[in-house]
């Protein structure tokens, strides 16, 4: 197979194998890839081992039950070894940990990537991404009693389950000073400040106040 082959039935396999809601369905994946050839190009990065990651990069998510699915995929695509190697170790370190957690990334071509799949969890996208995901794991949407946590391990952040506003406090509202590229730091500029006056206007709302 050439690359682009490669590409496109390696995407109709990932679309086959996304069962999971909407926060991490294949239009979650769908929009990761765009997002990282688009970062991808602006940074020089490899654009063939960024979009093998991003297709690739929730296939083996620690939040849904999966088998191990990236190495056989890629080499029944007769990906070489090397390359899965690689995209395998950033699906790996892709995903946060907690804010108190170090998540370094090596290779650029992975600081692409972890930076796509950040980009679209702030924003108009990553606010419904939220709360479509807490809600499929029956979260509230808010408990004002709530004190949210910035998880100091992994472990912590793994086993905790709160409500949808707290992760904003919990992840979201950190993702901005997370990124690593300059173009994705451009993009997150405004997606952020609407995260932001998002969560203000909630909390007034619940309160009456507007």
């Amino acid at each position: 197979m050439t690359p682009k082959q490669q590409i496109e039935a390696l995407a109709a396999r990932v679309k086959e194998l996304s069962v999971a809601e909407g926060s991490h369905d294949w239009w979650h994946i769908w929009r990761v890839w765009r997002l990282a050839e688009l970062i991808a190009r602006a940074e020089g990065a490899d654009v063939y081992m960024v979009t093998l990651a991003a297709l690739c990069h929730d296939l083996e998510d620690w939040k849904y039950p999966h088998e191990t699915t990236i190495r056989p995929l890629l080499g029944e695509l007769g990906v070489e070894k090397t390359i899965t190697e690689q995209v395998l170790e950033i699906c790996q370190r892709i995903s946060f940990k907690g804010v108190g957690v170090a998540d370094g990334m090596p290779s650029l071509e992975g600081r692409v990537v972890q930076d796509a799949d950040r980009l679209d969890a702030i924003g108009a996208i990553g606010i419904a991404r939220c709360f479509a995901y807490g809600g499929s794991r029956g979260r509230p949407l808010y408990d004002p009693r709530e004190v949210p946590v910035l998880h100091k391990s992994f472990s912590e952040y793994q086993n905790s389950n709160p409500s949808s506003l707290s992760h904003f406090y919990e992840k979201l509202l950190w993702l901005k000073d997370r990124l690593h590229t300059p173009t994705a730091r451009k993009l997150a500029t405004e997606r952020h400040r609407y995260t932001l006056e998002f969560v203000e206007r909630f909390r007034a709302e619940w309160e009456g106040e507007q």
